[in-house]
């Protein structure tokens, strides 16, 4: 009987391990890939400008990346 109980306890404490080994090393894939490729990049902010009718000057295309970027470092700085 006891044998029994044993292959569940092996079997809930390796569902549970597996899982959150799981869950941070996801975690981490999916942390590098949006550092190796932002959301967003110069092309969309220029489009998103000329959307609402104004044409961007580098300094704000370049203001918007800095911003966003800082951001990104933030969050990693937290970790």
């Amino acid at each position: 009987m006891s044998g029994i109980w044993n292959s569940i306890l092996y079997l809930v404490v390796g569902l549970l391990v597996g899982g959150g080994l799981g869950f941070f090393i996801t975690k981490r894939i999916y942390d590098k890939q949006l550092r190796e490729n932002p959301p967003i990049n110069e092309n969309m902010i220029k489009m998103l400008y000329s959307q609402v009718g104004r044409k961007p000057s580098e300094a704000q295309v370049r203001a918007i990346m800095k911003s966003m970027g800082l951001q990104q470092n933030d969050k990693e700085k937290k970790k």
